[in-house]
């Protein structure tokens, strides 16, 4: 529905499963899933019958296996031409890649992979406790490179809770992804166009307690383009416009963004960024500008699997639930946020 007068709101949609965006973002989508208890293999302690093993999305009894056959998630796959936002608000996802970066992370924390000339990367959802639900909750989003950047080098980088800013005010936070807000700009991948200062870029998660509100800024750019996603509460109120749950908005970004809880606490996601502007060519897991250059893409994938696979296996996880937070970069740094060095003989252990 366009709005036709002169309010803050532009458009509305319906959220689906897969959330619409615009340039530059690709993708959005909302994984929320209430996995049971694991079997002490990291694995549901549930029966399996009746899934589509291999392409499991009908989210039977709450969750989904995905692309997984034993533990829940999406095993080995390629990327070219654009990057992958993780941000997880509730679970553990265990990541390998094709750099021979490997981590655990959740809780807050947000995972940034360029997939640029290519990469290829595991991403699953290990069940660690055995004695009650393991639920999960994510956000994974798609941000275009610039034809000037799809063919750079493949870069990986973890924003971890503790690091990552939230913005208090009375009734409201808003956790910074990425974007300028209140002071506060985390560090983007070298070659995003979030890292490019007129991209006008920004993640935002804002949480509100009832009848809480909270004052977005004007973006830098009048072509900036701004939307706001109602998730999880009652609805949320923008400017004197509606918004239920369900829901997203673009709205005008020259000015302050005002939102109101109108029903409880509500939480929504933000998306803005200025539009990179050109076409844009797509097939499953490659973004170019052409349609040559995704030809080229399946051909140099066929050809040198982008680097090929480092792992024993097409899935791996990271160990039982005393391996803690944890990243291995390709260059053999470590950062760790769990129990200490010790992990280090129980990570990877495909």
């Amino acid at each position: 529905m366009t709005i036709s007068n002169d309010d803050i709101v532009l458009d509305t949609a319906p959220l689906g499963t897969q959330w619409p965006t615009t340039d530059p973002f690709l993708f959005c989508a909302h994984h929320l899933d209430g996995y049971p208890a694991g079997d002490g293999n990291l694995r549901p302690a549930a029966s399996l019958k009746g899934r589509n093993i291999g392409s499991d999305f009908a989210g039977i009894d709450g969750w989904n296996m995905y692309h997984g056959s034993g533990v829940p998630g999406f095993p080995q796959h390629p990327h070219r031409g654009f990057e992958t936002v993780t941000y997880v608000r509730t679970g553990t996802i265990d990541h390998a890649d094709s750099l021979g970066a490997t981590a655990r992370f959740g809780e807050g924390d947000t995972q940034w992979v360029t997939a640029g000339r290519g990469i290829v990367h595991s991403e699953m959802f290990p069940l660690l406790s055995s004695s009650e639900p393991n639920p999960l909750e994510l956000f994974q989003i798609w941000l275009n490179l610039p034809a000037a950047n799809k063919m750079v080098d493949a870069h990986f980088t973890m924003l971890w809770s503790e690091a990552t800013p939230v913005v208090q005010s009375e009734g409201a936070a808003v956790t910074v992804i990425t974007g300028e807000l209140g002071g506060h700009r985390p560090p983007t991948p070298p070659d995003s166009w979030a890292a490019q200062t007129d991209a006008d870029v920004a993640i935002w998660h804002v949480r509100l307690d009832a009848a809480g509100s909270v004052s977005l800024p004007p973006a830098r750019f009048a072509e900036t383009v701004r939307t706001v996603y109602c998730f999880h509460g009652g609805g949320v109120q923008i400017g004197s416009h509606p918004l239920a749950i369900g829901n997203c908005a673009i709205v005008k970004s020259d000015r302050f963004c005002v939102l109101t809880a109108t029903d409880g606490p509500v939480e929504c996601l933000v998306l803005q960024g200025r539009p990179i502007g050109e076409p844009v060519a797509r097939y499953g897991p490659f973004v170019m500008n052409t349609e040559a250059e995704i030809q080229q893409a399946f051909g140099d994938y066929r050809r040198t699997e982008f680097g090929g696979w480092p792992w024993p296996a097409d899935d791996p996880t990271n160990g039982d639930s005393a391996v803690g937070r944890f990243a291995r970069y390709p260059d053999g740094r470590y950062e760790f946020l769990g129990n200490g060095e010790s992990e280090v003989a129980q990570v990877a252990n495909a």
